[in-house]
């Protein structure tokens, strides 16, 4: 299992979230997403902890909590949905085509 938080502030570290979730039990790995573009935070991490038991009383006892000046969104991280390899959908007709010839 791993936990998702949120609305983090853009000045948090792994060390910053490791200190934290280490009150609740040993922390496996955490995962800060940056923007591709940027290089920036996108304001949410993942964190694993060893057992289910701890990570379930991290998350009841971190949702909601305030800090570094935020509200705390912690819950079970979603399995990752599979991604299409494509845009939108090209059929269709319409448009300047070719006419039929008879």
């Amino acid at each position: 299992m791993s936990i998702y938080v949120g609305n983090l502030s853009y000045d948090v570290t792994e060390a910053d979230l490791n200190s934290v979730f280490a009150d609740y039990g040993s922390v496996k790995r955490v995962h800060i997403p940056t923007d591709r573009d940027t290089g920036r935070m996108r304001g949410f991490a993942f964190v694993e902890m060893d057992s289910v038991t701890q990570e379930e009383t991290a998350i009841s006892t971190l949702d909601g909590a305030e800090w570094m000046g935020r509200t705390l969104k912690v819950n079970k991280a979603k399995e990752r949905e599979q991604r299409s390899g494509g845009g939108g959908s090209f059929g269709g007709g319409g448009g300047r085509g070719r006419r039929n010839q008879y």
